[in-house]
């Protein structure tokens, strides 16, 4: 007798954590909408770094760049491990030349991507990131992807899935209601997320155009770009957001943006940062009702063209124009990873 009713409590037991094991992995299964917030952190990483030039939410016609997602599905095969695919992105980008490129309809399309040379850790992370998740990716390039495959152009190496990556471990976007996510964001969002959309926003709007005119018309046009619209664009996206958006430096090429005493010091901490390698955080400051929020400005390869050395790396004709738009330039002189300024936003506390 004693038996059986140990017998029938070991498969009450047994039964119980079935069920609760079941349960466990239900949830696991159905991710609720908070987890789209506590990310893996090469996923802010990405969308800091990588969304100016290769934003997914970009229409095909105003691309200055591939999206993340062709990134990934040229350079992950069936066999790439993810040790593989870091050394590829690190390799990659801390020395892009057209002979190291495998995106080659990107190349002859956008041109060689400007080098800048990020932390290794930072690319460690945004490759670890992309390798293991589902990445968002523009509503046209499924598309435009089967077409260029079916011509032959589109897998270059393999099938480019991600080694079956992704799945279930991150609740893509278009699974959660659009709403659910705009609302989730406005909620969560903090002072320094607030003050980063603000200037990666601005730095996507002038970057789109800037880059867009050195690809179709070149230097000197870009020049006269920046003379002309890069203010009234700043300016356009201060009042979509409310907030006061500027871009200052203590060695300006306008002297309008030259940078505060108390900007100069942030600046400095920045520039301190970057040459000891670090990955560069906002720095917020609550001042009553508004935050002040700074970010730096870091140049790359392209920037060189107007910003480098006038022996060599300006051309003699850019370098006549600069002087001619702007008499008391400061803005020479610069390598890639310098930190030739800083955003400086102001915004109300209760911005949403």
């Amino acid at each position: 007798m004693q038996n059986k009713f140990f017998l029938l409590f070991l498969v009450v037991i047994f039964i119980s954590c079935k069920n609760s094991n079941k349960e466990n992995y239900l949830l696991s299964e159905n991710i609720n909408i908070q987890d789209l917030n506590d990310s893996h952190p090469g996923k802010k990483l990405l969308e800091t770094n990588c969304y100016v030039c290769h934003n997914p939410t970009t229409d095909h016609d105003s691309r200055i760049a591939p999206p993340m997602i062709a990134v990934k599905k040229h350079y992950i095969s069936e066999t790439t491990t993810k040790q593989e695919f870091i050394s590829d992105m690190q390799e990659w980008i801390k020395n892009p030349t057209e002979e190291k490129a495998r995106m080659f309809g990107a190349v002859r399309k956008f041109g060689v991507m400007p080098k800048t040379p990020y932390p290794e850790e930072t690319i460690k992370k945004i490759a670890d990131y992309i390798y293991d998740y589902d990445i968002e990716q523009p509503e046209w390039f499924e598309v435009h992807f089967n077409e260029e495959k079916g011509k032959g152009k589109g897998m270059g190496y393999g099938k480019g899935n991600g080694n079956g990556q992704g799945k279930g471990r991150m609740l893509m976007k278009s699974q959660v209601k659009n709403d659910d996510i705009q609302n989730f964001n406005k909620s969560n969002r903090s002072y320094s997320d607030l003050g980063l959309n603000y200037a990666l926003s601005t730095k996507q709007e002038l970057g789109k155009n800037l880059m867009g005119t050195i690809q179709k018309k070149g230097t000197l046009a870009a020049l006269n770009f920046c003379n002309e619209k890069a203010l009234s664009i700043t300016d356009s996206m201060s009042n979509k957001f409310k907030a006061i958006i500027k871009r200052v430096s203590d060695k300006p090429r306008n002297q309008n943006n030259l940078a505060s005493s108390l900007e100069q010091e942030y600046i400095a901490i920045f520039k301190n940062e970057v040459k000891e390698g670090k990955e560069t955080n906002p720095i917020t400051v609550e001042h009553g009702d508004n935050i002040k929020f700074y970010y730096p400005i870091v140049t790359n390869s392209m920037c060189l063209q107007c910003h480098g050395n006038s022996e060599d790396q300006i051309k003699e004709e850019t370098f006549k124009t600069i002087k001619a738009l702007y008499p008391n330039d400061q803005a020479i002189g610069y390598a890639v990873n310098n930190v030739r300024g800083i955003w400086s936003i102001t915004f109300n506390k209760n911005n949403e």
